[in-house]
């Protein structure tokens, strides 16, 4: 396979997207959805305490030079390899967790970390299937880490068995049968998840089989200096449109725009967001869409 670098990094920004809503991550980010079997989630690429993945993280952040929090979360271990559900509603192991996102320590653990547990899973698999496309890559890569990558991959081989024979048939026909188990899925959560089949279909209709840049998803638009560090991040959030969708967009820059409209400043772009936008949307002249640009930013000052 002979995916570049800057693929890799397309491909693993669409995923940190459905996410974490961040093209870059959120390394501190930590989630508990009612329903979620996975219970708490952390991370850049949302690992979970049920999976066994948190304690292999924290794990690896304990024991790796200079991490900042180590001590403070070092009396965790033996609860997070327990799988301890109580963890779930631990304000201070959460707390600490956020604040270990900040550290590089942490980011380097976390980058390493999900490489080897989700990327190089899923460029194997790939190949596996003779999936050498870029896009092909990264739709393997959202099901590894999303989960039920070889449940679907065994259905989608049962209708189209050589994938080898058109690849872009066989990823299209994938992405239809994922998105049908989980437009019909028992779990309220998963159905939700729609969004990122429809987002591989959006760039499977443009025909960004090798993830040419720049590409928008969900309102994100990936560019080369974004992925590569060369272009700062603006209070946009890594180039991102702040708006409503689900799952929630989260983060620093949502805060911010809170902030500067004078409300709650929780990080979560919920409704009540979205409506004190349209409303000082309103009342600037500007098109009252709820969704936070370059414009409202600027009439908002950020």
């Amino acid at each position: 396979m002979s995916m570049t670098g800057l693929q890799k990094r397309t491909a693993q920004a669409i995923v940190n997207i459905f996410e974490t809503g961040r093209a870059l991550g959120d390394y501190g980010q930590v989630t508990l959805m009612a329903g979620d079997t996975g219970q708490l989630t952390y991370g850049r690429s949302q690992t979970t305490l049920a999976s066994g993945n948190l304690s292999l993280l924290i794990k690896d952040y304990c024991a790796a030079p200079g991490a900042a929090q180590a001590a403070a979360l070092s009396p965790y271990l033996p609860a997070l390899a327990a799988k301890d559900a109580a963890l779930n509603q631990d304000m201070a192991f959460r707390a600490l967790l956020h604040t270990a996102g900040a550290d590089p320590v942490m980011r380097n653990c976390q980058d390493a970390f999900f490489d080897r547990a989700y990327w190089s899973p899923a460029v194997t698999s790939a190949q596996s299937l003779s999936l050498d496309l870029g896009l092909s890559v990264a739709v393997v890569y959202d099901s590894v880490v999303h989960g039920s990558w070889r449940a679907m991959r065994d259905h989608t081989l049962a209708i189209n068995p050589k994938p080898a024979a058109d690849q872009k048939a066989w990823v299209v026909a994938y992405v239809a049968t994922r998105r049908d188990w989980l437009a019909t899925n028992s779990n309220p959560l998963l159905r939700k998840c729609v969004y990122r089949m429809d987002s591989f279909d959006a760039l499977i209709a443009q025909g960004a089989w090798e993830l040419p840049l720049p590409l928008t998803v969900r309102g994100t638009v990936l560019t080369e200096g974004l992925l590569t560090g060369e272009a700062a991040s603006s209070a946009q959030g890594d180039g991102r449109v702040l708006k409503l969708i689900q799952p929630a967009m989260r983060g620093d820059d949502v805060a911010a725009v809170q902030t500067a409209l004078g409300i709650a400043a929780d990080g979560v772009f919920g409704p009540a967001t979205a409506a004190a936008v349209a409303a000082f949307q309103r009342s600037k002249g500007l098109s009252a869409d709820g969704a936070v640009g370059p414009a409202t930013l600027a009439a908002l000052g950020l």
